[in-house]
């Protein structure tokens, strides 16, 4: 602490010509623990100031640095909590309390006092210390280490001491009687010392003068030391009279203990009879219970149940060291492993019988589902099983071998029974998609059952060959133009729609209540809590003690973790519904060959189903399975998307008729209308965008080679028509993903249409284009505009000979050929005539301008105009466009 105080004085306060008296250790009470010091000081300069200053060690260094200083005269309280013990806290009441901990309880009252000199000399304040003990406020010198922290300065403190009262009387008297004190200073000293010889000499006198005194009380103590000796002698001749009763209540101890020792052994013997007695114990009812308990009722269920409770709870009593070489608790011992056989070996044999029963009951049910689209139900069935779900419980914690083989028998049974129900149940679904056994033969269903019997080669067939041949089964881009086709379609695929949806909807909640089921009856632990499975009690099946299995009588089987359990319920329903996934791929196949277009109504019902079954549980069985035949229905929705873009790569088109809107075109505007019906709130639509994509380039290519092959109409007019209903349909379905293919089939439609309108418009007018063609290149080659009329070829008498082969007469007899010629290029249905004329209007009329332009400018002043007007023009077009 002497170290850390001259450095604090050398850093930080001589700097600031201050002098420190007192420090301490200190950090906030209360709080999490950071040291600093808190030191007194006071200024060397006058007049005085004394401050409490908080030292702080610097976080990025071993240097200090002064942190906060408070003036003394602020100071109003000085708390020591605890005047009568050591308690290194204290309270130092400014503007506000600072409450701080000491790192000794000497440090602590080493400051205080140092404070109340400091006050007490410099400020003569009223500083109220409060559990300050009064010997520390009164004492003068600091003791213990602490004093040279504040004894160290004390010459400090005595540099300037005032007199009180009394001592400047004494003086004053004194310098009284030695006028001459001031004058003669040595005189006054030998004074002095001789009043002090005559003093010392009078204190010796007074010493010798009580030598009686001490002579007297040095007889009294004589005395004393007799009385003690003779009551020494007493105690001496009591202790030996004590000793023969101390043995005497030694040998009464020593029995006493003998006896303690004999009623402890016998207490513990009774509580180890009462031990055995109590746990090793089975009541005569439970034993009647398990040898010939009911296992059909519930009464006779619930006392089986009990009984094996109890009889679990024996044998898995933990027994004491030294119990198993008894002979009684050997033998009890096997007549609990003997119980245990016999009445586990019961309850497989009537849980069999039941398996087997309840089997029979339920497949003499199947007569009333086979008419409907449903699946018999097997709650009841679960119920009744439930009933034993605890004994279940017991049979897996006492005997794994019995267990294992109920386990398998119950998944021999019930998948032959599933087997039946769902084939059948898949056979009235086929029949109710195909319609008539006529229509079935047609795919291959043959006689009641509807086997699927027919050969993939005949079915390949189904296909399409072009617009105008007779409509199969299969749908394409290149059919779906006729209207009584299309209806037919949608009525068709509407009820596949539904009979696809209702068997997802019936086999999702049958696999569900089944592992359900699986996982309460065989108590296994499977992944998270299914939704929409069997309601049970919890009582019932989950409640009373035979959760808990110790296992302590050393069987030969390890508890299954959560894990493996779930494993086990996996494989289990794997067994039990084996023959899901190839019913639901024949469906899927029948599906796709009546209609590929079903296979889009698949997706996304299969997707849906999916992506419900992952939520519940991504690792299920019906998760699982349903994933499996996601990716068939996937491959087919790919195969039905590749067929499309195959079929429109083959298209061909007549020589002698106009071409008009494509069949695949118009095809794939209503593939979209019913794509966009079917996926407006699919969960798989990345699948469907995909398609989108690889479609429409199929159509733009396919378009422009269709375009480029076309000999009866213009290849403008084939890629203007069909680009402009493409635009039409992006435009009316929205298609996010199809926003750049819209732009650009509104791009190639108005390119297009542009390039048809100037290619016909440069007929009507040919010598008058041809004639102005030639003035414009005579001007690029630099010839000035107003001396072109000087070139033989362009002067004024050939300018009126062209324009006069042109009156109004023969431009409107041009315009009305030009619009018979333009009817015959475009289509009907795509009603773009009135488009067109117009577009060829506003060309006209933009030559027009031109040609006057250049008539005003490389002939001026010549009076030269057109024999008809822009009015004229207008007229023209309207004319023609009214009488057609």
């Amino acid at each position: 602490m002497t170290a850390i105080k001259h450095a604090l004085q050398r850093d930080i306060f001589t700097p600031n010509d201050e002098r420190l008296l007192s420090i301490v250790n200190v950090c906030k009470a209360g709080k999490k623990k950071k040291n600093c010091f808190l030191c007194a000081t006071v200024t060397t300069e006058r007049p005085v100031q004394v401050n409490v200053v908080k030292v702080k060690k610097s976080d990025k260094g071993d240097f200090y640095k002064r942190q906060t200083a408070w003036a003394l005269r602020d100071l109003a309280v000085v708390d020591a909590k605890d005047a009568s013990k050591e308690n290194p806290e204290f309270d130092l009441h400014f503007e506000k309390v600072y409450k701080w901990l000491a790192s000794s309880t000497a440090e602590k009252n080493a400051f205080i006092s140092c404070i109340w000199k400091l006050n007490q000399r410099y400020l003569r304040k009223k500083i109220e210390f409060v559990n300050v003990s009064s010997q520390l406020l009164e004492e003068s010198v600091p003791s213990g280490e602490n004093q040279s922290v504040a004894g160290g300065d004390e010459e400090s403190l005595d540099e300037y001491q005032e007199l009180n009262a009394r001592e400047e009387q004494d003086i004053e008297i004194m310098m009284d009687g030695c006028e001459y004190a001031i004058s003669n200073a040595e005189a006054f000293a030998e004074k002095l010392s001789r009043e002090l010889q005559v003093l010392d000499g009078a204190n010796i006198q007074s010493i010798m003068a009580s030598e009686k005194q001490v002579n007297i009380l040095m007889q009294l103590l004589d005395e004393a030391l007799k009385e003690v000796d003779e009551i020494e002698y007493k105690l001496s001749s009591y202790e030996e009279m004590l000793q023969s009763v101390k043995e005497q209540m030694d040998h009464i101890s020593q029995s006493n203990d003998l006896i303690q020792l004999s009623n402890t052994n016998n207490m513990k013997l009774l509580e180890e009879i009462e031990f055995l007695v109590n746990y090793l114990d089975l009541s005569k009812g439970h034993i009647k219970a398990l040898t010939d308990g009911d296992l059909s009722s519930s009464k006779g269920i619930e006392a089986c149940t009990n009984a094996a409770e109890a009889l679990l709870q024996c044998m898995n009593v933990a027994l004491r060291p030294g119990h198993e070489e008894l002979h009684a608790v050997r033998q009890q011992q096997q007549q609990f492993r003997d119980l245990r056989e016999q009445f586990a070996r019961r309850l497989t044999n009537h849980l069999n019988n039941v398996f087997v029963q309840q089997g029979h009951d339920q497949s003499s049910s199947l007569a009333q589902h086979s008419v409907e689209l449903t699946l018999p139900k097997h709650l009841p069935f679960h119920r009744d099983l439930l009933r034993y779900a605890k004994l279940m419980e017991w049979l897996k914690n006492t005997d794994r071998e019995k267990y294992e083989g109920l386990n398998k028998n119950y998944v021999d049974y019930i998948s032959r029974l599933y087997e039946r129900e769902i084939k059948e149940f898949f056979e009235v679904a086929k029949v109710k998609m195909t319609g008539t056994s006529k229509e079935g033969k047609k795919f291959g269903l043959h006689g009641s059952s509807g086997k699927l019997t027919g050969s993939t080669s005949s079915l390949n067939k189904l296909s399409v060959q072009g617009s105008g041949n007779r409509r199969s089964q299969s749908s394409s881009l290149l059919d779906m133009g006729n209207m009584s086709a299309s209806d037919l379609d949608v009525a068709d695929r509407t009820k596949f729609d539904k009979i696809f949806e209702q068997v997802l909807s019936e086999l999702e909640p049958l696999c569900l209540a089944e592992q359900d089921f699986i996982s309460k009856f065989f108590k296994l632990q499977q992944s998270p809590a299914l939704p929409g499975s069997v309601v049970t009690d919890s009582s019932e099946v989950d409640g009373g003690h035979l959760s808990r299995s110790h296992n302590l009588l050393g069987d030969k089987f390890s508890v299954p973790s959560e894990k493996e359990e779930a494993s086990i319920i996996r494989s289990m329903m794997i067994k039990v519904f084996r023959c899901i996934e190839p019913e639901l791929n024949n469906l899927i196949s029948l599906g796709d060959k009546i209609d590929s277009f079903n296979s889009l109504y698949m997706l996304v019902k299969m997707s849906h189903h999916v992506w419900t079954a992952e939520n519940v549980d991504p690792a299920s069985f019906l998760s699982t399975t349903l994933g499996n035949v996601l990716v068939t229905v996937k491959r087919n929705f790919d195969k039905c998307i590749w067929n499309q873009i195959k079929q429109m790569e083959e298209v061909k088109i007549s020589k002698k008729s106009k071409v008009g809107i494509l069949p695949f075109v118009s095809g794939f505007e209503e593939f979209a209308e019913l794509a966009e019906s079917i996926f407006r709130a699919a969960e798989r639509r990345g699948d469907l965008d995909k398609a989108y994509t690889k479609l429409i380039r199929a159509v733009y290519n396919n378009v422009e080679k269709v375009a480029n092959e076309s000999q009866k109409t213009p290849r403008d007019v084939v890629m203007m028509e069909n680009f402009h209903h493409i635009f039409s349909t992006l435009s009316r379905l929205k298609i996010a993903c199809l926003e750049t293919e819209r732009r650009e089939a509104k791009h190639k439609y108005t390119e297009h249409l542009q390039s048809y309108v100037i290619y016909s418009l440069g007929q009507p007018l040919e010598k008058l284009n041809h004639f102005f063609e030639g003035i414009e290149a005579r001007v690029a080659q630099g010839i000035r505009e107003e001396e072109v009329s000087y070139q033989l070829a362009f002067n004024k008498q050939e300018l009126r000979k062209v324009i006069k082969e042109y009156p109004g007469k023969e431009v409107k007899k041009g315009l009305d050929n030009l619009y018979k010629k333009v009817d015959k290029h475009l289509c009907e249905e795509e009603n773009l005539l009135q488009v067109m004329w117009h577009s060829m209007q506003d060309e006209f009329i933009r030559q027009y301008k031109h040609f006057e332009g250049l008539i005003a400018r490389c002939y001026p002043g010549s009076g030269i105009t057109m024999e008809f007007t822009i009015q004229d023009i207008l007229e023209y077009f309207s004319s023609i466009a009214q009488s057609h």
